[in-house]
């Protein structure tokens, strides 16, 4: 199954409304996007680091997942200072470091760390299984909410499937080299592995229409606000709008 280190918890965060986590998260991360300002990036990023504190989760594990996204945006302070148009800030040999592509590059930063550490807080605290049923609930249409939930079921299937077909490639003295033999054998493993997640699809869903499936899914757990989530919905709002202040007021 899918590692969810964050979902097990008791803090403040942990026991909000998952439909109000997703709208607050989904708002939150909108204006984030939007903004331009390093004062309103820089405020934003203080409030996401609030939620990361108050939600308690697991640094090492935060961390991690913060060093994914920040190698990926070295690519970016390598390239669009190089690349993008604006005034010069200094030259390395025969190379031009652009002073816009540096703020660009911060901009992007800012943005990335904080919306990931905002859905860390307020999303990944949730299994999902349960974002599913509170997506369910926000009126999101249905063959959405189906799919994330079967995928997130079977994926691991067709994974199983995939080392099943490897392993038998293996034992048949099979060792992947930069060949055409190479090639094809994994086009024929791709092949052979979309044939039997077709016909596994086929099976589940008529096993599923013989118990009974009409189209929906059936949440035991009824979501209810409590004064609890009407504070925090307050202080998300105020947050949200204050970060649209800053940035276009």
């Amino acid at each position: 199954m899918i590692y969810e280190p964050f979902i097990i918890g008791d803090s403040l965060i942990h026991r909000l409304d998952p439909r109000l986590r997703l709208v607050c998260a989904g708002g939150y991360s909108f204006v984030t996007a939007l903004s331009y300002s390093f004062t309103s990036l820089t405020v934003s990023l203080g409030i996401s680091v609030l939620l990361t504190g108050l939600a308690r989760l697991n640094l090492g594990e935060v961390f991690r997942r913060l060093a994914i996204i920040n190698g990926l945006l070295l690519f970016f302070w390598v390239m669009l200072p190089l690349t993008f148009e604006g005034q010069t800030l200094f030259c390395v040999g025969p190379l031009r470091v652009s002073c816009e592509g540096v703020v660009l590059s911060a901009q992007i930063t800012l943005k990335s760390n904080a919306i990931m550490l905002a859905f860390v807080a307020l999303v990944a605290t949730s299994s999902l299984a349960t974002l599913g049923h509170a997506m369910n609930r926000l009126r999101v249409p249905g063959k959405m909410v189906h799919l994330l939930l079967l995928t997130y079921r079977y994926v691991f299937v067709i994974e199983q499937e995939y080392h099943r077909l490897t392993r038998a490639a293996k034992m048949r003295c099979f060792r992947p080299g930069t060949n055409m033999h190479t090639y094809r054998t994994y086009a024929w493993l791709i092949g052979m592995l979309f044939v039997r997640a077709w016909a596994r699809a086929e099976r589940v869903h008529q096993a599923m229409v013989c118990r009974g499936f009409r189209g929906k899914f059936y949440c035991l757990h009824e979501f209810s606000f409590t004064r609890r989530d009407i504070v925090w919905s307050v202080f998300m709002t105020a947050a949200i709008l204050g970060l649209g202040f800053l940035e276009w007021g």
